[in-house]
């Protein structure tokens, strides 16, 4: 059986001026890198303004485990389902973070016959957005530094400096750290600490900006530090505006590139759902929805995580209103959340089945409450058995859900074909009324509040007493108004990773709190969860190789 990177490196690409052609653009819209990566130019987007939005389709999928449940190998099989069926069809996805491509979960570029290509360059560097992000990140970071160096005229209290640098690499020995050693032209000795790029509030104001003219207002609102009198210090007051969008010009456009079937894909942003709001950019989005009939995405993790800051975040912002949700699930990830170990998962055990559907039961709630139609699909494996893959096709429903089984792994768009005509029946048939779960007007306690009980299924939310010092400055300097951005555990629907299926009567323990101010929301951080995360015990760098004439290997 062939790998995906080796699936991948055998696919036959066309000229991404070639894919660009099935949405109506010319090669003059595009700014190669390559022969077959582009970044879609200014013009182009001002010229597909015009045209009338398509329908937005959002995967997600139930909580992870080790068994794997191919949220990403789904989106890219239903676009190419679409294209099967004759559909104008664009993917609209994140970009990939180098700390799980050499970490533990690998690459994120889909798998088997459903991949976005080319698949090394894409989980690699690719067009150089996120060098971009770090760069415009740090550079802020040494800007508040050497303003605090050479006079401090505005007062910074060096204790109080909040803007983290950051590194696209996991990287633990990262987290905590010492600043300044040395002598006094070296700089102030203070605590610092890093976050992954991914965590960035850059990231995230890169994903949220419509324009650079929104890019550099939200990058002024960046809140870097608190003076001795306890009032928040912003990137524009250190003046650091101007030459982080000069930085991040070329990473706000758009990347374009394609599945192993052509369909074409905008790869964009990459902000992790666990601890940032998970979504690709906004302008991605939108112009995907210009350019094809049905625009594609995904938000990262569990629907409890991704889909809840996709809706609450992202189209609250952005005024975006989803026509269809598809929920991912595996046979095998239910029977892990019944109880089965890992080695035991290709075994037929209807019973575990029926104890660990509770997780997509819940999942299949909270996405009930944004009154958008759902459609569930399996994605299928060899070991399923047609009894399993029935009772989860009668469980979804008799819950009011449309069902479908996905074999995109395996055969690419035309195992996604049943899905993509459930996701059109739903669409036209079936009528979205969107709404986010919460209004802005609710207080920051009550937004985390409706988030934890409602979509985790908590009893309660305690807080830390730093959090709770720093919830009381955010009030009193009015961001009551913003959505909640939780960062929490990806494992589990609780803030606990070992509490699987659907877990009650838990409260969730908010351990800080902090404002993106620019990004425009409200950052409560759950349990254990840890911005700048590590590498396990073998690392998958560990297995990646390049061979003596430049062919890659290991990557995924």
């Amino acid at each position: 059986m062939k790998s995906d990177i080796e699936i991948a490196q055998e696919a036959e690409l066309l000229p991404i001026k070639e894919v660009a052609k099935s949405l109506g653009l010319e090669e003059d819209d595009l700014e190669l890198y390559g022969k077959y990566k582009a970044k879609l130019s200014d013009e182009c987007m001002k010229k597909a303004e015009k045209n009338e939005d398509g329908k937005l389709i959002l995967v997600t999928a139930i909580n992870p485990t080790p068994a794997g449940e191919g949220k990403t190998t789904t989106s890219v099989g239903l676009g190419q389902a679409f294209g099967k069926l004759g559909k104008k069809a664009c993917l609209a996805l994140r970009e990939p973070s180098l700390g799980p491509c050499f970490g533990m979960k690998g690459g994120a570029a889909g798998g088997g016959n459903a991949q976005v290509v080319p698949m090394e360059d894409l989980n690699l560097h690719f067009t150089g957005d996120f060098h971009a992000i770090t760069t415009a990140n740090n550079l802020l970071a040494a800007m508040v530094d050497n303003h605090i160096q050479q006079g401090n005229e505005l007062g910074i209290d060096p204790r109080m400096v909040v803007w983290k640098r950051c590194l696209d690499i996991n990287d633990r020995n990262l987290r905590n750290i010492v600043v300044g050693l040395g002598a006094k032209a070296d700089g102030m000795v203070r605590e610092d600490h890093f976050v992954i790029t991914v965590a960035s509030e850059i990231m995230a104001i890169l994903c949220l900006a419509n324009d650079m003219n929104d890019l550099k207002k939200r990058l002024g609102k960046i809140i870097v530090a608190y003076n001795f009198n306890g009032e928040p210090v912003t990137a524009e007051d250190v003046g650091a505006t101007g030459s982080m969008a000069a930085l991040l010009k070329d990473a706000l456009k758009p990347n374009m590139i394609q599945t192993l079937e052509h369909t074409p894909a905008l790869v964009h942003g990459g902000p992790f759902a666990n601890i940032a709001h998970g979504c690709n950019s906004v302008r991605a989005t939108k112009m995907a929805m210009k350019l094809a009939d049905y625009t594609i995405t995904e938000a990262g993790f569990g629907a409890d995580l991704g889909a809840e800051k996709f809706f609450d975040i992202k189209c609250n912002m952005a005024g975006l209103k989803p026509d269809c949700v598809v929920l991912v699930a595996t046979v095998r990830a239910l029977k892990y959340n019944g109880g089965v170990p890992k080695d035991e998962l290709t075994n037929e055990n209807v019973d575990a089945l029926k104890k660990g559907i509770c997780n997509l039961e819940k999942h299949i709630e909270n996405l009930q409450k944004y009154n958008v139609p759902i459609v569930v699909t399996l994605n299928a494996f060899i070991s399923d058995t047609d009894k399993e893959v029935e009772f989860v096709k009668n469980f979804c429903e008799e819950r009011g859900c449309e069902f479908a089984l996905s074999k995109v792994w395996e055969l690419g768009g035309e195992g996604g074909i049943e899905l993509a005509n459930k996701v059109i029946d739903s669409i036209n048939n079936k009528e979205s009324n969107f709404a986010p779960l919460y209004n802005n007007d609710l207080t920051i306690e009550e937004k985390i509040e409706k988030v934890a009980t409602e979509i985790y299924g908590a009893k309660d939310v305690s807080y830390s007493k730093a959090a709770q010092r720093e919830l009381n400055r955010l009030k009193k300097l009015g961001f009551d108004n913003m959505p909640v951005c939780m960062a929490k555990t990806q494992y589990s629907l609780s803030d606990d990773a070992t509490l699987l299926g659907r877990p009650t009567d838990f409260t969730i323990n908010i351990r800080e709190m902090y404002v993106s101010a620019g990004a425009g929301f409200v950052v409560a951080i759950t349990g254990q969860i840890m911005t700048m995360p590590g590498l396990p015990k073998k690392p998958a760098a560990l297995s990646i190789d390049v061979t003596d004439d430049g062919v890659i290997t290991g990557l995924f």
